[in-house]
């Protein structure tokens, strides 16, 4: 029977020395889809991936990739995969061409040329400038590219957008996209849950080595905390922003200014500001470990 599922761990266990980073991962990346690897940094993400392409190893636990043990059949694994690290390392006396041919040759040369233009292309990427005169945004590029260019059976990309101007971002979610179309799955990590919201078909959520949850993108906006603080022309009530859903007072200055926090959708919100004469709006988003914090305090504390 084939193997469905394109990644698969069960309880992975890795320490650095005394400290533990990871606490008996379990995922399931089923073939065809694009799922996110969502968590604060820090959370586990890079020490994951890395174990799944067995760059380390984990001291419990088992990884199989379209079946295969990445450990035992390590060149078949690699063969299928196309893989982004975090921090990618480039010859930089090289230009992004000759890199990229260095690549190739380490993939036996079989890679359409065309299609290595046509990315770089749709990135941006002049495959022509020096290495060591380009901004981290232009090396990302050139990482993006060497993880595409093959046509993998996989993509495992960690932090793919790290460095790129939203325009380019918005590029790469495309390019992703279509390699989901042409048949490849992708696995990628991000602290970004926006990113996630704008690729992904499942979302698993890692926080302290830990998978804490998986979810639809669908389930992510629930999570979405934003402070907003408004001040106001004049003197109002403002009992009436307190009492929407999802809406908290947290500071108030003679009614004329307010801090709010809003959990989910902010179109209530918005409806009932036009009654009020708004003269400035400052939104505020925390940090991805702050609304994680929150998130899963507040459940545990509705479970006591």
């Amino acid at each position: 029977m084939e193997e469905t599922f394109a990644i698969k761990t069960e309880g992975l266990v890795k320490f650095y020395g005394k400290t533990q980073a990871l606490f008996g991962v379990d995922l399931e990346v089923e073939q065809g889809e694009i799922m996110g690897f969502l968590g604060p940094n820090g959370a586990g993400k890079t020490t994951t991936i890395r174990c799944l392409l067995d760059l380390i190893r984990p001291q419990e636990g088992n990884v199989s990739m379209f079946g295969l043990d990445p450990f035992k059949d390590p060149v078949d694994v690699r063969k299928m995969v196309g893989y982004l690290p975090g921090e990618l390392s480039l010859e930089t006396n090289m230009k992004p061409k000759a890199q990229l041919k260095y690549y190739a040759e380490l993939r036996g040369n079989s890679i359409d040329w065309n299609y290595v233009r046509e990315l770089a292309k749709k990135i941006h990427l002049d495959l022509n400038t020096p290495i060591k005169t380009l901004s981290k945004g232009n090396k990302q590029k050139i990482g993006v590219v060497q993880a595409l260019m093959h046509k993998p059976k996989l993509l495992i990309m960690d932090e793919p957008t790290s460095g790129l101007d939203p325009l380019i971002q918005q590029e790469v979610y495309k390019l992703l996209k279509e390699a989901r179309e042409n048949g490849a799955t992708v696995f990628f990590s991000s602290h970004i849950i926006g990113e996630v919201e704008a690729l992904a078909d499942r979302v698993a959520i890692i926080r302290g080595g830990r998978i804490i949850e998986e979810a639809n993108p669908s389930q992510l906006k629930l999570m979405t905390m934003r402070q907003m603080r408004i001040r106001f022309k004049e003197s109002v009530d403002l009992q009436a922003l307190d009492n929407i859903e999802g809406v908290e007072l947290l500071h108030k200055m003679n009614g004329v200014e307010a801090t709010l926090q809003i959990k989910g959708d902010l179109d209530k919100l918005i409806k009932k500001l036009a009654e009020f004469p708004v003269s400035d709006i400052e939104i505020m988003r925390p940090s991805l470990e702050e609304i994680f914090l929150k998130y899963y305090k507040e459940d545990q504390e509705e479970a006591i």
